[in-house]
């Protein structure tokens, strides 16, 4: 699990079919406080409809996959939190 920022989404017409109208972002990890990662970016799956410029937490591996409800989903990375207060930008 991480905190990110939001720098972006992805499209994509073809996908698997346990995907189907999922929304994909591009998320870079904090670093610290106050330092993304910028040499990093991960895409995860929203659930929760994060935008462009918030803070993120994300779970990575099965926990993901838990996260979104589908254990049989192929997914690395989903958004599980939007971050109110405390993250640096």
């Amino acid at each position: 699990m991480f905190l990110g920022i939001v720098v972006g989404t992805v499209t994509a017409t073809r996908k698997a079919d346990t995907l189907s109208g999922s929304k994909f972002l591009l998320i870079q990890p904090q670093k610290s406080a106050s330092e993304v990662d910028k040499s990093n970016v991960v895409v995860a799956v929203d659930l929760l409809g994060a935008g462009t410029g918030e803070g993120v937490i994300v779970a990575t591996g099965r926990a993901a996959r838990i996260a979104i409800g589908k254990d049989d989903v192929p997914v690395d990375a989903a958004v599980i939190g939007i971050v109110d207060a405390g993250s640096a930008r």
